[in-house]
């Protein structure tokens, strides 16, 4: 039996099984789902050993754990470190969701007529995590790997990644390889295969604007004291100029300018306005003036508010001057940019900024810095020889909005480079409610990953 026999003879079967690890509601930032977390670790670990991994393992850390794995058939063969996670984000707000998170359901959509499957970590990052599982399997009882396999499946990548740099750092023999392979982001389209060579950085911060030591009565106090709520808004607003350029001094300042003959190339992929703004359900775009939607997305930085509350938000009517507002904002960063710089520009401008009827407090989350894959390189090479394989036509080179921290970690501490073979669509909804992942993304990413051992083994053999 040949892999794609193979694979049509366990459709039904991989499917069920990414149902069961998708019904596991694995929120790694929700403290009272850490028994469902470990249950998942759980879940990947026996999947890994059923596939035919060795040395299988679930790694504690401070958080949530780690799943090793490893195949290693050859030491002459060059070996891929397969990196993905099993967390994911929250599903609030609920009352969005048309059907419950943690219960797939498959359903056709306009994307997906051969049917999605809606549910949290659908896409982000279960189901791509699970491809690679599911595609290592079929190499196996194929008796076609053709190199070897180290698998770290994280659960806190929703968080941060917090005690992944440590785990690198103190299991570097462990780790060696090659090569990262990740399954975390999209392409543009079923029909228009893309690999990101660029991923933007993070920097995540929260602030709380602070005013009188109790909330107030808004007609009694209302216009003589300073309300935090207002004043957060306007700090904010001025945070972007009338060409929605971000004023934080220095922001900018190291930001690689992409180069016009590179910007051309990036205007080639397929791209509709009138199409994005149908989906997204807007009536205009918005953003850095002189950019377009794909740049604005991809090449340069941003400055974003991620949530804010202050006083009632409850159901009917209370009439409160609140003492205090707060905001969580993250900052997409790109080549040069260095993350703890720009989170150290932030709280400086944010505590200057504040007027003296107010108190501020800045406080930086989790980040990550931005990352960059050669188009030239053997891996990215490999990669689209294997897309091209099955898709039937090479795919375009793009650069991703999104962050994933440790791909420059990765290279930092390992010293390995990364590939970003994502199967997902940006309008699976990640993050959001009603996410999802096409059937035929997910069997098209179990076909395509061992291609890409293949190409990756013929040119790389020691």
């Amino acid at each position: 039996m040949n892999q794609q026999e193979y694979i049509n003879a366990g459709k039904d079967r991989f499917l069920n099984e990414l149902l069961d690890l998708l019904r596991i509601p694995s929120v790694s930032a929700d403290s009272t789902k850490n028994a469902d977390t470990a249950k998942t670790a759980e879940f990947v670990a026996e999947s890994l050993r059923k596939a035919g991994a060795d040395k299988v393992e679930v790694c504690p850390t401070p958080g949530h754990p780690i799943v090793y794995g490893e195949k290693m058939i050859d030491p002459n063969l060059p070996t891929v470190l397969v990196y993905g996670h099993y967390d994911v984000q929250p599903p609030e707000p609920l009352e969005l969701w048309e059907s419950p998170p943690f219960e797939p359901v498959i359903k056709k959509t306009e994307l997906h007529p051969e049917g999605a499957i809606f549910a949290r970590g659908a896409c982000d990052d279960k189901g791509q995590m699970y491809m690679h599982v599911k595609a290592f399997e079929t190499m196996m009882q194929t008796n076609t790997l053709a190199c070897n396999v180290k698998f770290m499946i994280e659960g806190e990548e929703e968080v941060g990644s917090a005690n992944l740099g440590t785990f690198c750092k103190e299991n570097k023999e462990k780790l060696k390889a090659d090569i990262v392979l990740v399954s975390d982001t999209s392409m543009i389209a079923n029909d228009i295969p893309s690999i990101d060579v660029g991923l933007r950085g993070l920097s995540y911060m929260e602030v709380e604007v602070v005013g009188p030591n109790r909330d107030l009565h808004s007609g009694v106090y209302g216009g003589a004291v300073a309300n935090p709520a207002t004043i957060l808004c306007k700090m904010i607003a001025d945070m972007h100029d009338e060409n929605n350029h971000i004023t934080i001094p220095g922001f900018y300042d190291d930001v690689n300018i992409v180069t016009d003959s590179d910007r051309a190339e990036m205007a080639k992929a397929p791209f509709s306005v009138e199409d994005y703004k149908k989906d997204l359900g807007v009536n205009e775009v918005w953003g850095e003036k002189g950019y377009s939607s794909v740049e604005r997305t991809s090449i340069r930085p941003t400055l974003e508010v991620n949530g804010i509350w202050g006083g009632y938000t409850g159901e009917g009517s209370k009439t409160v001057l609140p003492s205090k507002a707060n905001a969580k904002i993250s900052m997409r960063l790109v080549p040069g940019q260095n993350s703890v710089k720009i989170s150290n520009l932030f709280k400086a401008y944010f505590e200057k900024a504040a007027p003296s009827y107010v108190k501020v407090k800045v406080t930086a989350h989790h980040g990550g810095e931005p990352y960059l894959t050669p188009t030239d390189s053997v891996p990215f090479m490999a990669a689209s020889k294997a897309m091209e394989a099955t898709f039937g036509k090479k795919p375009i080179p793009t650069r991703g909005g999104g962050s994933i921290p440790i791909i420059a970690l990765f290279e930092e501490v390992l010293g390995l480079k990364s590939v970003l073979m994502g199967f997902g669509l940006d309008s699976d909804n990640l993050h959001s409610p009603n996410e999802k992942f096409g059937l035929f993304n997910f069997y098209k990413g179990i076909e395509t990953i061992p291609y890409f051992y293949k190409y990756f083994a013929e040119a790389n053999r020691k």
